[in-house]
């Protein structure tokens, strides 16, 4: 019987120190350069991209310095690649006129692709309370899929475990998310006033339990009363609601409350009258100038109702 030792071929120990290199290499995260066109944004992305003096800025770095730090992406399945990370890096490469730019490409799943959306965003300065909502919202919902557990009998303990995770990542109470998660029931034109300061974080909390009509009608009644509620008009709004009695009628009642402070409050934009002083002016040289105008004026129109 022939001997088969000749048809054994033994790997070189040059190949076993190839392949583990290849391996490692394989394993260990790269930064490609990935054309615009192939990069999609992230599905239900609650952080908005705008064209603003930030962006502008970012767009001027990205001329000087190039992209310093990469985005991060998942691979698609209809081709292409899906942005986790770095949005706003984007944008700015295509006002900068670039066609690529540095990615990292990641395999990860849904909930750990919104994770990773979630916090690269919330560390930004100014962020809009709708964004934060939403935000939350997206992530809490993928860490109570995350830590799902079969030996948890009640579901509430999950949500507050899932909540207090939340909330320790952003560096606010786990009330506090769920408060930010309920803008998220607002109708768009409400959670617009919100984020334009034109309803403070409060009384918006107390609007987000009233029914979605309710919050069209009161849409209406803001508008006839030329108002916006404060958080004691809001929580009145709330109480009328769960008890089946808020009306339009019971809105606009409660909307022509004069508001304690209020009285004889007027607001001047600083945005409407800087146009009218030097760029030099201080807020205070802008106040004592109207003032003295006002002054003139006074006098002026009191000597032409004496004659």
């Amino acid at each position: 019987m022939k001997s088969s030792a000749k048809n054994i071929k033994l790997t070189s120990v040059d190949d076993l120190f190839s392949t583990e290199e290849s391996r490692a290499d394989e394993n260990r995260e790269k930064i490609v350069e990935i054309p615009l066109h192939e990069l999609f944004a992230f599905k239900d992305h609650p952080f908005k991209v705008i064209d603003n003096e930030a962006m502008f800025d970012t767009v001027e770095s990205v001329k000087r310095y190039g992209v310093l730090v990469p985005a991060i992406a998942r691979p698609r399945d209809e081709g292409g690649y899906e942005l986790v990370a770095g949005h706003r890096r984007k944008r700015a490469c295509e006002l900068a006129e670039l066609s690529t730019m540095p990615v990292i490409v990641r395999n990860l799943n849904d909930d750990k692709a919104t994770i990773i959306m979630v916090d690269s965003n919330l560390q930004r300065e100014n962020i809009l309370p709708s964004e934060r909502a939403f935000a939350f919202k997206l992530k809490l919902e993928a860490i109570k899929r995350q830590g799902a557990r079969s030996d948890l009998t009640s579901t509430q303990v999950a949500q507050k475990l899932s909540a207090e995770k939340v909330g320790q990542d952003a560096g606010v109470s786990k009330d506090q998310v769920r408060r930010f998660i309920r803008l998220t029931e607002l109708i768009p034109e409400l959670l617009s006033m919100v984020d334009e300061k034109k309803i403070a974080f409060n009384p918006a909390v107390e609007l987000s339990y009233l029914k979605k009509e309710e919050q069209t009608d009161l849409l209406e009644a803001m508008d006839m009363e030329q108002a916006t509620p404060s958080l004691s008009q809001a929580q009145r709004l709330k109480k009328f609601s769960a008890e089946g009695k808020l009306s339009l009628e019971v809105m606009s009642a409660i909307m022509s409350e004069e508001k304690k402070g209020e009285v004889d409050k007027v607001t001047l934009a600083g945005d409407k009258i800087k146009k009218y002083f030097p760029k030099s002016y201080t807020t205070q040289q802008m106040e004592a100038t109207i003032i003295k105008l006002l002054e003139g004026w006074h006098k002026k129109r009191t000597q032409q109702q004496e004659r």
